[in-house]
């Protein structure tokens, strides 16, 4: 499990058809372990002092946005968080639920407003003021529009994750809030007339 907070931004050093190697600064990752990379939870293959591999499933590359990476794009990285751990966002599985694109981005003061395409299909799951992971950063939903949300970043995420680079038609990965697809799931086995009292 993640919380969305981005430990570091590494570096994609070689895409392969089944596997991502980066070059990061992340500490000392094991064999084995879970690792998010923009959003999609991975598992470490290799690794060495300034890089880790992963394989990645012809699946995943069809479902996220990780398939268009290429050497030298830059990446969100954040580790498993352990039972120690702060929960410093909100809760994140590193499933994905689908890809949006960038669609407009506003330099306010003190803030920056950015809008991306949202598929149908994943527009109940979203309400304003509600939480979304857009390539693995916890983020809060500002607008709200059909096909289309936007969120505001601060400075600081700006700076910490890849977002300050993000323009118009690049592809973001998104994964819904799991409360409330555990909520639809719920509501959808009780009857209707028990819904109605």
């Amino acid at each position: 499990m993640f919380t969305g907070i981005v430990q570091a931004v590494g570096v994609v050093d070689l895409r392969s058809e089944a596997s991502l190697v980066v070059k990061c600064d992340i500490g000392d990752l094991q064999l084995g372990e879970s690792i998010a990379v923009n959003g999609v939870c991975l598992t470490v293959s290799a690794f060495d002092s300034g890089t880790f591999g992963a394989d990645v499933s012809e699946e995943t590359d069809r479902l996220t946005g990780l398939g268009a990476l290429g050497a030298g794009d830059p990446v969100n990285l954040e580790r498993a968080m352990s039972a120690s751990d702060r929960f410093g966002g909100h809760i994140v599985q590193g499933h994905v639920d689908g890809t949006g694109k960038v669609v407009d981005r506003r330099d306010l003061a003190g803030s920056t407003e950015i809008t991306f395409t949202l598929p149908a299909e994943l527009e109940r799951y979203l309400v304003p003021k509600g939480s979304i992971t857009l390539d693995g950063v916890s983020l809060t939903v500002t607008q709200l529009h059909t096909g289309s949300f936007g969120v505001s970043l601060v400075p600081h995420t700006l700076q910490s994750t890849t977002f300050g680079h993000r323009r118009a038609g690049d592809v973001v990965n998104i994964e819904v809030d799991v409360l409330a697809k555990y909520v639809e799931r719920l509501l959808a086995s009780v009857p209707t007339d028990q819904l109605r009292r």
